[in-house]
């Protein structure tokens, strides 16, 4: 049977306008794929620790056992017989041996005492007594990581050591929403290159012109947003998602205009075409 027009009108909204609520994780990710999307390298012993189970988001090769909550996926007699006596261990206050965790960014993967974690969950614990790998990362991660944020994470790392701005701008924090956006930065600072170097007139090196973008288009759009503080009108984006949508309109802004069109007026005139035209968008898409 069909579906009612308006439930499905309803849904698709609903999808539409909450695409956060969509990423939910639920699965813990491999930390395998992990490593090889972000291409870890170096590692570290950081010894006995206390960690926050919340930040637990995957293993290293026990990811299709648990969900995220650390629900067993495939129950068996034995396995749920092992996590009812550790539960019972920890009513009575025993003390556990302590888990095995590799620590990304500020998340962890279980290397061993996956049913520890489960029990302690269930206990309602918040921290559990863990000893910790840490593997270097160029690119944050944090809890409620998905498996589309690492692939967007694994272009952001592509990105920093095509450009280096992680070592030329410390502070700098480029993040996407969505991914095949950092292609669009590197045609940004190509184009921006070419028209220092005529400028110049003289060759530009690559990290000269990333640090110009960076400090001189980029950057100053981004101050804008904060200053205006446009960013809470776009749920669930990012600056850089901003800053990209913003480039494309400012550049049709000053074709129609000419080059002297006002930037803060621009990001106004966009965050308003946006908040109005937002529902008229999405009919055209469906």
């Amino acid at each position: 049977m069909a579906e009612f027009g308006w439930r499905k009108l309803g849904r698709d909204l609903l999808t539409a306008v909450f695409p956060v609520a969509r990423r939910r994780p639920t699965l813990l990710i491999s930390f395998d794929w992990v490593k090889d999307q972000l291409k870890l390298t170096g590692s570290r012993y950081r010894g006995m620790q206390t960690v926050e189970i919340a930040k637990i988001v995957g293993s290293l090769n026990r990811y299709q056992d648990f969900d995220r909550a650390f629900l067993p996926l495939h129950a068996t007699a034995e396995r749920t017989a092992r996590l009812k006596r550790l539960q019972r261990a920890l009513e009575r206050g025993e003390i556990l041996p302590p888990v095995r965790l590799y620590k990304v960014g500020d998340v962890y993967f279980v290397e061993d005492g996956h049913h520890r974690v489960a029990a302690a969950r269930r206990q309602g614990a918040k921290e559990i007594d863990a000893e910790v790998i840490e593997f270097d990362t160029p690119v944050p991660l944090e809890s409620g990581v998905t498996p589309t944020d690492i692939l967007i994470k694994a272009e952001y790392a592509d990105f920093l050591a095509r450009t280096h701005l992680d070592r030329l701008r410390p502070n700098q924090r480029i993040e996407f929403s969505e991914p095949g956006r950092y292609r669009v930065l590197l045609d940004h600072i190509d184009v921006h290159r070419y028209f220092l170097g005529q400028e110049k007139k003289r060759e530009i090196p690559y990290e000269q012109a990333v640090v110009s973008w960076y400090d001189n288009v980029y950057m100053p759009i981004v101050e804008t947003f904060r200053r205006l503080e446009v960013l809470k009108r776009f749920s669930g984006r990012t600056e850089a998602d901003l800053y990209v949508w913003l480039s494309r309109h400012l550049y049709h802004l000053r074709e129609r205009y000419g080059p002297d069109v006002d930037l803060e007026k621009a990001v106004l005139d966009y965050a308003n075409s946006y908040r109005l035209g937002w529902l008229a968008r999405l009919f055209r898409q469906a």
